[in-house]
């Protein structure tokens, strides 16, 4: 019978088994670090991006605050005519104007800030890439502001509405729904007779227009405070992000 005899392997000592051991945990180390540094750089690519496109929106939002500020500064001085034509009694020959302003009254633009990123960000849950922490807080402080001056254009709308029951007693509808042409709104063109001359409603139609306004001078006031947070915020950015 044929015997076979098993060649000799050489035994490993305990330094091979250690030496093995320890290129192991280094590989599976090394390998995690790897993995872990490329998601920080994935992560910081996708925190810059959010970055500028937040950039974007505010700039977005500045030229719309400035279009509303120009709007509220031109509706300001409309109410002082028209609070003016009461107070003197400058009623009569005066219907075309007191038309054009009461007119106005029914149309309001309301701020719409560009929350594109800040949705994006909350939705995703990805607010946890912003590291900074003054990046994040200036993010939401921002959003603050926002949300304040939506709080202050509900009061105003509200006071808006409770215009409307003066002005259908004061204003024939009939002309109203002449004055306007597209999106636009004309003057009458000559002076058509008021619904009603009373004075009695002619001062509660002052009482709710110089609500409003003072409404209005909050809000431009609001605004402005807006503007120079959303400029302050950009320069703060692009210095931090580059």
């Amino acid at each position: 019978m044929e015997v076979h005899h098993h060649p000799n392997v050489e035994k490993k000592n305990f330094k091979e088994y250690l030496l093995e051991g320890l290129m192991i945990f280094l590989a599976v180390t090394m390998g995690f670090f790897a993995e872990s540094f490329r998601e920080h750089l994935e992560n910081v690519n996708k925190e810059n991006d959010y970055i500028q496109t937040f950039i974007e929106d505010l700039k977005t939002d500045t030229i719309q605050i400035k279009q509303l500020l120009k709007e509220k500064h031109e509706e300001v001085k409309a109410f002082d005519s028209l609070l003016f034509l009461l107070y003197a009694h400058q009623i009569k020959g005066h219907e075309n104007e007191l038309y054009f302003f009461g007119r106005t009254f029914t149309r309001y633009n309301a701020f719409q800030n560009n929350d594109r990123t800040v949705a994006q960000l909350k939705n995703s849950g990805s607010l946890r890439l912003i590291r900074n922490e003054a990046t994040a807080d200036s993010i939401i402080s921002y959003q603050k502001a926002v949300g304040e001056i939506h709080t202050e254009e509900d009061d105003e709308n509200a006071e808006r509405k409770n215009l409307y029951p003066i002005l259908c007693r004061i204003y024939d509808p009939f002309i109203f729904d002449k004055m306007v042409e597209g999106f636009n709104i004309i003057r009458p063109y000559n002076n058509p007779p008021l619904r009603s001359y009373d004075s009695n409603i002619q001062k509660d139609l002052a009482f709710y227009v110089g609500e409003i306004k003072g409404s209005d001078n909050i809000l431009i006031f609001s605004l402005q405070n807006l503007e120079t947070k959303a400029e302050n915020v950009i320069a703060f950015l692009q210095k931090k992000y580059h």
